[in-house]
């Protein structure tokens, strides 16, 4: 089940949507010469990317955002921690009453729920986003309720209609795959498979966000464009007129990002993460590209 927009008959077929993490643009002021939100947002939009995601703006700070998303035609999707059913409700709410909200990133912060309470959970969540007409997806990741990949899997199986964003660094780094087996490949499909979003990270297996190299010379890399494009293709062979298939860069500040002496507190970073994020914007832009050829 894929996100429906309005669009004009010019645009009616599916399309990628590459956003920008808000949180990702943490620490990148002084490189960017970008301190206020406005040249921040500027910043973005120049680079290319079609959005952002990030977080429902306090009241304060609603109309500008408003303004700026509008003034670089950009979309926005933001991120959600709930423990209950009842803090989705609440979120939910929030997220109507702002408007314009492409769709809703889940981070089920329930850790170590399991079996037949946590697929009860999965499902009323997506119940409500559904009732409400708010796409939400629930994603992959460390430390909430599908830090397991074959937990994740088994929810899957239960719930048909469940929705992923498939940040696969978090699988790779907990299941230390420096290596990536054919068993780990099998399983890793089916993720990509029911994945309606992604996130774009590369984990080597021991960290979780690394740099790739200019030109995306690692070898760890070639996975990772192989997971993409057949997430890609698959969700393409299921789109119809108007699907938008959100893929968001996201590369973490510190302590994401890898640092020189984190025990003094330093945070100079190893690497160079807008050159990183505009290298992921290219390589996500190219994928897409050779599956529409």
């Amino acid at each position: 089940m894929n996100a429906k927009y309005s669009v004009s008959e010019r645009e009616a077929r599916p399309r990628l949507d590459v956003q920008m993490s808000w949180w990702g643009m943490s620490g990148l002021a002084e490189k960017l010469g970008a301190r206020k939100v406005e040249e921040r947002v500027a910043a973005i939009a120049e680079a290319g990317f079609d959005g952002i995601n990030g977080y429902i703006p306090p009241p304060e700070q609603q109309d500008r955002w408003r303004r700026l998303l509008e003034r670089y035609g950009l979309s926005f999707s933001v991120n959600a921690y709930p423990k209950t059913a009842a803090d989705m409700a609440g979120f939910l709410s929030q997220a109507a009453a702002y408007g314009g909200i492409q769709h809703i990133n889940v981070q089920v912060m329930r850790p170590f729920l399991v079996g037949a309470p946590a697929i009860s959970l999965l499902c009323e969540l997506d119940r409500m986003s559904v009732e409400k007409g708010i796409p939400a997806f629930v994603e992959t990741h460390r430390g909430t309720i599908t830090q397991d990949l074959l937990r994740t899997l088994e929810y899957l199986d239960a719930l048909k209609t469940l929705r992923l964003t498939a940040d696969l660094s978090h699988y790779i780094v907990a299941g230390e795959m420096h290596t990536v087996s054919e068993e780990a490949e099998g399983l890793l499909g089916q993720i990509v498979r029911r994945a309606a979003a992604f996130h774009a990270r590369v984990s080597n297996g021991e960290q979780v966000q690394v740099d790739v190299g200019e030109n995306g010379e690692h070898p760890i890399m070639p996975h990772f464009k192989r997971w993409w494009g057949e997430g890609m293709g698959h969700w393409r062979s299921a789109a119809g007129p108007g699907d938008l298939l959100p893929f968001v860069v996201e590369l973490g500040p510190p302590p994401y990002a890898i640092t020189a002496d984190e025990h003094a507190g330093r945070t100079a970073e190893l690497g160079d993460r807008w050159r990183q994020s505009l290298l992921l914007l290219r390589t996500i832009r190219g994928l897409w590209e050779e599956e529409e050829s």
